[in-house]
């Protein structure tokens, strides 16, 4: 089992099996992000979208989704924690 420092966790972790994403930002994540961290932003970039009602069609959109990403995954930026005004559903 290959282990990674992670940046989400800020602990050592299960690593991802490959990059999750293309280019030197995908690298970057397979290095520093467990697979744990990667799931938990799998599930804000849902509520991100949602809540932004951004669409994956749009190629501005793949911007603001990569300065949502580096926030969460790295804390770089602005961008990356729960939307203003984000209310969970009541169950």
């Amino acid at each position: 089992m290959r282990t990674v420092q992670c940046t989400v966790l800020k602990q050592r972790a299960e690593g991802l099996d490959k990059p999750p994403y293309p280019g030197q930002l995908g690298r970057r994540i397979f290095d520093s992000v467990s697979r744990e961290g990667w799931n938990q932003w799998l599930q804000r970039l849902v509520l991100i979208i949602n809540e932004n009602r951004l669409s994956t069609a749009d190629p501005k959109t793949v911007d603001v989704i990569e300065e949502h990403m580096l926030g969460f995954l790295f804390g770089e930026g602005d961008l990356g924690a729960v939307p203003d005004g984000f209310a969970p559903a009541k169950k």
